[in-house]
Parts: structure tokens; C-alpha cells; sequence
């Protein structure tokens, strides 16, 4: 039995409540002094000291050039041994060239068909390879090699193909009974026949030289592509797919409606980064044609680098870059501005 006090409480309960009421005494209210604690405030700064260093490099070889760029575009320079301030000659210069506008709706053919071809293929591709059959890793192994070829190895791959004497293609053309004049894949539309067993007069209404660069680059492109939306459709809930074919859907209802939309961020992430890819269009079109014929198929970052390495008109390349970064940025900064309102919505 509990003894009993002499204020009448039980002793075993009024030791327990001094015992409570001298710990309630010792230790300190809840987040009281925490924010003052040393290993705290260390612990705070933690995270800022990992990042500085990375962020010190980032801003040293991609912030700071990207300002000395622009700088630079407003300068007559060789970059090296003089500069003088010329404003916005540069790009009165640039509005006024014949060359740069060539480059600069190249650059939009690119686009185009960079955003649109490489994503219906790859999509397609991914659709047809999203099962177990046996194969499939051989032949997704098979569409994604190219992604790992340097622009070198491809442009000597397709150019040794579009060769116009003994070439693959015209090869193969002559194989199947083609015996006209020899097609320059990589000239100028005019070396097209203008009559012939295979009908190809109907090319000749395109500028070939493009047409035939962006194929190599789109043989490059559509592995990678594929492989994005095969890792979208790993995250696809089937169950939904067999409810809407249990409730009559056919297979394109049930792609359009159910795995098109969860498709979606692969398809937004896709669209950027073949922007990017087409922006920056140079290894193919300086190995294969330099910009040629008659700057038929140059583009935009090849011309930069040929007015600042080739020319030694580093004001007037950077002036170009310039131009080339603002087109980018009109596509990444929505596309940042995208992923950070999802972000903020998880």
C-alpha cells in the first residue's frame, strides 16, 4: 500500500509529481534558443557551402561569357588585339545580310521539322517496342545507337551515302534501274533530273541540300526520343487503358484519351530539347557542306563560326550568338516556367 503524507497525498504519487515538476523546471520550452545553437546555424549554412563552389564555376564559364557575348556583339573586335565600340552596327549589319537570313529560316526549317518528325517516329517507335516480345531489346538497342555516334562519325556516314557517284543511295537508285544523271544529294536542287523512271521531278521543288542534311539529323534524333517515351509509358496505369477498352474505346480512343494526356511531360521535355538540338544545328552542316552551295544550307551557328574563327569578325559572330541565344530562350524560359509550376504544385 502507498504511504500515506502528512499533506494526505499517497507518497508514491507525490514523488512522481515532483519528479514531473522538476523536470517541467530543467528542461527549456519547445524551440526555445534552438535557432542560437552553433551546430545549428552550421547546419543551416551547410547546404550554401556545398553549392558555392558549383555555382562560382557556373557563373565564371556560362554566366559571365554569355554577358562578354553580348558585350562583345557590340564591338568591331578580331578578339585579341583590338576593340572598338561600334553600338548596334553589327545588327544593322545582320538585318541587311543576305546570308543571315538564309541561315536564319534554315534554322526554322530545322525547327520544324526536328519538333515535328522525330516525335510522331519516336512516339511510334516507343508504341510498338512498350512490350516483351522477343526482339524488342535487340531492336531498341538497334534505334538507339545512333544517339551515341559523335556528329562527326554520322556526317562521314551520310555523306559517303549521299556520295553522287558511287554513293549507297545512288547506288542503290541505279540498282533498282535508275540510269539518269547522278543526284548531288548535297548540291543545289537543280542537279535533280527533270524527268525519269523513279519520277523524281516532283523533289525539285525542294531546297534537296536541307532536306538531305536534316534526314541525317533526324536519324540521329528519333532513337533518343524514342527512348524518352518509352520510359513515359512505363508510368502509363494500364488499368485505365483496359477500363476504357472494357467500356467499348478503340485502341486510338484509348491512346488518344488515356495515354496521350499522361504522356504529356515526356511530350513538353521532347519538344524543348529538340528545339535546343535544332537551334544548335553545326557538327552536320560544317562537316558535310560548310553552308554550302551558295550558303544554301547554312545555318546560324555555323555562320558564327566562320565570321569569328575563319573571318577573324569576332564582334559580328558574337552579334550572331546573341541572336541564336534569344532564340533559344523564347523556348526554355516557358518551358522553366512550366516545370516550376508543377514543382510547386507537388
Amino acid at each position: 500500500m502507498a504511504q500515506i503524507t502528512g499533506d494526505g497525498a499517497p507518497y508514491g504519487v507525490g514523488a512522481a509529481a515532483a519528479a514531473t515538476t522538476t523536470d517541467a523546471t530543467v528542461l527549456p520550452s519547445a524551440g526555445a534558443g534552438v535557432g542560437d545553437a552553433p551546430g545549428t546555424r552550421r547546419a543551416n549554412w551547410t547546404p550554401y557551402l556545398f553549392l558555392g563552389l558549383p555555382l562560382v564555376l557556373y557563373c565564371l564559364w556560362v554566366i559571365g561569357p554569355m554577358f562578354f557575348t553580348f558585350y562583345m556583339g557590340l564591338t568591331e573586335t578580331d578578339g585579341i588585339t583590338f576593340s572598338t565600340w561600334v553600338g548596334l552596327d553589327n545588327y544593322e549589319r545582320l538585318w541587311n545580310d543576305r546570308v543571315f537570313w538564309i541561315a536564319f529560316w534554315n534554322n526554322v526549317k530545322w525547327l520544324v521539322a526536328y519538333i515535328c518528325i522525330p516525335t510522331v517516329l519516336g512516339l511510334g517507335l516507343a508504341l510498338l517496342l512498350n512490350n516483351s516480345l522477343p526482339g524488342t531489346r535487340f531492336f531498341k538497342a538497334g534505334f538507339f545507337s545512333p544517339m551515341v555516334l559523335s556528329g562527326v562519325v554520322i556526317a562521314n556516314v551520310w555523306g559517303w551515302m549521299y556520295f553522287p557517284t558511287d554513293g549507297l543511295i545512288n547506288s542503290t537508285l541505279a540498282l533498282f534501274g535508275y540510269d539518269g544523271k547522278p543526284i548531288g544529294w548535297l548540291s543545289d536542287f537543280s542537279s535533280l533530273p527533270k524527268d525519269g523512271p523513279l519520277q523524281l521531278r516532283s523533289a525539285r521543288t525542294f531546297d534537296l541540300v536541307n532536306v538531305s542534311i536534316i534526314i541525317a539529323g533526324i536519324w540521329r534524333q528519333i532513337g533518343y526520343v524514342m527512348l524518352l517515351y518509352l520510359a513515359g509509358l512505363k508510368n502509363v496505369d494500364p488499368s485505365l487503358v483496359d477500363a476504357s477498352k472494357t467500356d467499348g474505346a478503340s485502341s486510338f480512343q484509348s491512346f488518344r484519351d488515356i495515354v496521350l494526356p499522361q504522356l504529356q511531360p515526356v511530350t513538353v521535355i521532347v519538344v524543348v530539347i529538340s528545339i535546343i538540338d535544332a537551334l544548335r544545328a553545326f557538327d552536320l552542316v560544317n562537316l558535310m557542306t560548310r553552308g554550302g552551295p551558295s550558303n544554301r544550307s547554312e545555318v546560324l551557328a555555323n555562320m558564327m563560326y566562320i565570321e569569328a574563327f575563319n573571318n577573324y569578325n569576332m564582334g559580328y559572330g558574337a552579334a550572331i550568338a546573341s541572336i541564336l541565344g534569344a532564340m533559344s530562350m523564347l523556348f526554355i524560359f516557358p518551358y522553366l516556367r512550366h516545370m516550376v509550376k508543377n514543382e510547386m504544385e507537388y
